[in-house]
């Protein structure tokens, strides 16, 4: 349980820019926000690249997979304002120096990439963040691979399902927490996406949750600070 909830925009901002686009993480910054969340999956060359999909087709005005074109040729594809694909170095670029947190999920649940956990892992340390990077990742296998790399790191486990017994998933596969769709019990660090609803963000704020991943982070901001105002005044 934590007193003060992260909010983290994910994606960026979805709701006015292009989800991972730099745009939208621009906006972000400059509004202030907790925390950014982005995906990140690695061309034919080896470059890693910020966007959701394992394919080019809903986000962009290409088709076919991310990793059958090397960047140069990604480059060449536009998401809908007209800005190329992000490399990951370009968003580090904007986190160094922020007082940010960065929540950056290895897109490896369908295509695993060959050594992405060590180029990611060596351009992240390479970055000057404010605050320690948070990995992701639905693929364990890929966290597993990240921890042999660098087991210091914050590693987190997302999962659509019902976790059993989460602590002892979190203490065998050292992990820091869970980024789950839903809530479970409150002796773990937790973070939960995607909330949008007010309704089961304010439930999620009562249960102490360790961050909320949204669409929508200026609104959920709002609610969590007037939340948190409301409960300071009923403790003081």
């Amino acid at each position: 349980m934590t007193d003060h909830t992260l909010i983290f925009g994910h994606r960026g901002a979805p709701f006015d820019f292009p989800e991972n686009s730099l745009a939208g993480f621009k906006y972000a910054l400059a509004h202030h926000i907790d925390g950014l969340e982005f995906d990140v999956h690695l061309s034919k060359d080896q470059i890693p690249v910020v966007i959701h999909d394992e394919t080019l087709d809903r986000t962009t005005n290409g088709s076919g997979r991310i990793h059958d074109y090397t960047l140069k040729q990604l480059r060449n594809f536009h998401l809908a304002n007209g800005e190329p694909i992000p490399t990951l170095k370009e968003v580090l670029s904007l986190l160094a120096g922020q007082n940010v947190y960065a929540n950056l999920e290895f897109k490896t649940n369908k295509i695993h990439y060959p050594q992405i956990e060590e180029i990611v892992l060596q351009m992240v340390k390479e970055t000057n963040l404010v605050h320690p990077m948070i990995y992701s990742s639905f693929d364990l296998q890929t966290l597993r691979n990240c921890r042999q790399i660098d087991p210091h790191q914050n590693y987190n486990f997302l999962s659509s399902h019902r976790i059993f017994h989460p602590e002892k998933t979190i203490k065998k596969e050292g992990l820091s927490g869970l980024h789950l769709k839903h809530y479970q019990s409150a002796g773990i660090l937790q973070r939960v996406w995607t909330v949008n609803d007010e309704h089961k963000a304010k439930l999620l704020l009562q249960h102490g949750i360790t961050g909320i991943i949204t669409d929508d982070f200026e609104k959920i901001t709002r609610l969590r600070d007037q939340f948190e105002k409301k409960t300071q005044l009923i403790t003081n």
